[in-house]
């Protein structure tokens, strides 16, 4: 593995951690309080509180000053919640606290400087791959749904700007594969030239929530179904049938569990003639698989080395032939094994 390579995971490495384990390190006072005693703005002094925390010292190594000046700077931003909370989302459905099952509708909340991921990684020409991290300065609370205490889906920066283009794409007869709360649901019934929105949900609870507690408060709801069903199984036994001109898949929690799912939906895109696919946090799969792609390739073994050996791996860096990549590993390639 190259350095560029090497250093891309050490970022990602430090920044799963502290999201994982210590995404709020730091209190506003001390923030606040570090950043006067320092001479520092508050964004300044928050970034090397950070560093410090990630364990670099960018004074004394000279790698721990490139990751600092070329990652850890491009990738904290401080956040405004005004545009969060003028969601339309946010702003018109309400949330009740009501359990059913092992699933729960509530609500949550970030602390200020408190850490999180609010967009797919920055993918730059010159190869880095920068974790966007942001904080806000001040407390947002935000609705949420959890299965059995995990967080499942929440209208936070991570979900509106991660559905943003997947959004604005949308057109016609559309499938969304998945419910959570809603959102992308609610946000394409709006559009003008969305005809009809039907959502494919396995979890009989899941439905039920939505129907008595958020639909009946969205705008469009008549445009709105929800189909109890597999996602996977519906895609190659029903949805031919319908004439979907645009599919848009979100079944799973990350890129982790993800990225096998997105290898299985890759292969049934034809089962849907003449639709646009879209897939939620596609980009960060993509660069998820293209890093996995990179290693065996290094190693010289791994499965994906076995499927792709004796080819010239030299465009990675471009999305779209990671894309075709994927379209071409077999659907149960990734799944776990047993």
């Amino acid at each position: 593995m190259d350095r560029l390579s090497e250093n891309n995971l050490l970022v990602m490495e430090l920044f799963s951690a502290l999201l994982h384990e210590r995404a709020c390190p730091f209190t506003k006072e001390e923030v606040e309080g570090f950043a006067r005693d320092v001479g520092m703005d508050c964004h300044q002094a928050f970034c090397a509180l950070v560093c410090a925390v990630c364990g670099l010292d960018s004074d004394l190594n000279p790698r721990h000053r490139l990751i600092v000046e070329k990652y850890i700077g491009p990738a904290l931003k401080k956040m405004d919640t005004f545009p969060y909370k003028n969601d339309p989302f946010y702003q018109n459905v309400r949330l009740p606290e009501k359990t059913l099952g092992e699933w729960q509708l509530t609500h949550q909340q970030y602390a200020p400087y408190e850490m999180f991921c609010y967009d797919d990684p920055m993918d730059l020409p010159d190869g880095r791959e920068i974790p966007c991290i942001g904080y806000f300065t001040e407390t947002f609370r935000y609705p949420a749904v959890l299965q059995k205490g995990r967080l499942w889906m929440a209208i936070t920066p991570n979900e509106v700007e991660t559905m943003r283009e997947d959004i604005a794409a949308a057109h016609g007869n559309i499938l969304v594969l998945g419910l959570g709360l809603g959102y992308y649901a609610y946000m394409t019934a709006q559009m003008e030239n969305v005809s009809r929105v039907t959502v494919v949900e396995l979890d009989e609870n899941v439905i039920r929530l939505f129907e008595e507690e958020l639909l009946p408060q969205f705008p469009h709801r008549e445009k709105i179904r929800v189909i109890h069903a597999d996602a996977f199984s519906y895609v190659e036994k029903e949805a031919a049938k319908e004439k979907y001109d645009f599919v848009y898949a979100d079944i799973w929690h990350d890129v982790l569990d993800g990225t096998p799912m997105y290898v299985r939906f890759k292969a049934l895109e034809g089962w849907v003639p003449g639709a646009e696919w879209r897939y939620w946090v596609e980009k960060s799969m993509l660069i998820w698989l293209r890093g996995l792609i990179r290693e065996e390739m290094a190693d010289g073994k791994g499965k994906l080395f076995d499927l792709f050996a004796g080819e010239q791996m030299e465009n990675l860096s471009d999305l779209d032939v990671l894309r075709q990549l994927a379209g071409r590993i077999p659907p149960d390639f990734l799944a776990p094994e047993k």
